[in-house]
């Protein structure tokens, strides 16, 4: 599942590319790419063509392209990846993509014409067009854009710790509060967005956390320095063009990330530690694994 470090590089990539432009054509080959959309095919079209994108805009893992004229009560096509899905930006008339599903035609004022493919082999991505809904705390809905909106179906997804609106207080405060271990906190969306398996597992290496202490037993200290990793992880998988495994993860230009180089916990079960040398374990976590450093990493008693 992309986490927010790949959705953050295909925002940046889509931003010079769809902002200003002008929706020209909307092609639906494949409905099921539509799930989140409340109505069908046809009606994603009709609601496209002749608008105009306004940004490109992310919270967490959802991707949105606000369309003008720019309002907090507005639409927007929103995105979500899921576990294969690929934004890619293409010449018009080019061929179709493998498991390309939908594709939207642009005209750029500076760029000039421009496809954007939506291509998903396991179908568990969509798109669709959604109302705006101003914010809860009246700050920027996203990364991308100053406007305090986001769509309705991400009203309920939390800020990320790289939002200049997060707010280390009311997160400590969250926690403490919070019986399950911080790995499943980690990844709740409605307490902080963006920080998936990969990265929780980053974080909590760096910070010398085990996986399953509780969240309301972490000093301030403890979440501060966890918060301070996190931060530092996914800046650091940002810069190298986030994580990917195989062919599915690409920036808009259909390149793969390295960061996959720089793990120290996830993936890496029976390498040692990078810190002590200790052999990484890796045990189940729900339908997903968890892996740590067993002396790093120790689970008070």
């Amino acid at each position: 599942m992309p986490e927010l470090p790949e959705v953050e590089v295909v925002r940046a990539g889509l931003e010079p590319a769809v902002t200003g432009a002008l929706i020209t054509g909307v092609e639906v080959h494949d409905e099921r790419a539509l799930t989140r959309h409340r109505d069908t095919g046809a009606s994603f079209e009709a609601a496209l063509v002749g608008r105009r994108v306004d940004a490109a805009v992310r919270r967490g893992k959802f991707l949105w392209l606000p369309l003008a004229p720019a309002a907090e009560t507005g639409q927007a096509i929103i995105a979500h990846l899921g576990m294969s899905g690929q934004l890619l930006l293409r010449a018009p008339g080019s061929p179709a993509e493998r498991h390309e599903r939908v594709r939207i035609e642009l005209q750029h004022p500076v760029h000039g014409e421009i496809s954007v493919v939506f291509a998903d082999q396991r179908t568990f991505g969509s798109l669709a067009v959604d109302l705006l809904e101003p914010t809860a705390d009246g700050a920027a809905g996203g990364r991308g854009s100053e406007l305090a909106a986001t769509p309705r179906q991400v009203a309920h997804i939390a800020r990320d710790p790289l939002d200049p609106a997060f707010r280390d207080d009311a997160f400590r405060r969250v926690l403490a509060r919070k019986g399950p271990g911080i790995k499943r906190v980690l990844l709740d969306q409605t307490v902080v967005s963006g920080v998936g398996n990969i990265y929780a597992d980053e974080a909590l290496w760096a910070a010398r956390l085990h996986p399953d202490i509780p969240a309301r037993d972490l000093s301030t200290r403890a979440v501060n320095r966890l918060l301070a990793e996190a931060r530092t992880v996914l800046d650091k998988a940002l810069a190298e063009g986030g994580t990917s495994f195989d062919a599915q993860y690409v920036n808009v230009n259909g390149q793969a990330g390295y960061f996959v180089h720089s793990l120290n916990a996830y993936g890496r079960t029976g390498q040692p530690c990078a810190r002590c040398g200790t052999p990484i374990m890796r045990v189940s976590f729900t339908n997903r694994s968890s892996h740590y450093c067993p002396r790093c990493q120790h689970l008070p008693r």
